[in-house]
């Protein structure tokens, strides 16, 4: 099951799109899915998946975001600021991924 970073289990907009990735982890093996609000606009997911080696950043992005559109509103998506779809040998070499090990505070 995809998780959620800081405790925010009555956050609807982040539920909702839990509920997404974690049919995306039942839907891709050994893929997982974390994802937290960043302050009160802005919601960071990542995608972890075996699938993106050797994979366009651009194609990956959009292979991801298409299939949270396709469950998610649209307003809830307007709340996404980052995704990050990124296959397990890249973990070390990515600055972004690094947020999501240990989230900074949010300036807003």
């Amino acid at each position: 099951m995809a998780e959620i970073i800081r405790d925010q289990q009555n956050d609807a907009p982040v539920q909702k799109i839990k509920k997404a990735l974690d049919e995306y982890e039942a839907q891709h093996t050994g893929a997982e899915a974390a994802l937290y609000r960043q302050n009160t606009a802005s919601i960071r997911v990542r995608v972890i998946d075996r699938l993106f080696e050797g994979m366009t950043k651009s194609r990956r992005h959009d292979m991801v975001w298409e299939f949270l559109a396709a469950r998610v509103d649209a307003d809830t998506l307007a709340e996404v600021s980052l995704l990050l779809a990124i296959a397990p040998a890249e973990l070390r070499s990515s600055l972004m991924n690094y947020e999501f090990d240990d989230p900074s505070a949010s300036q807003l």
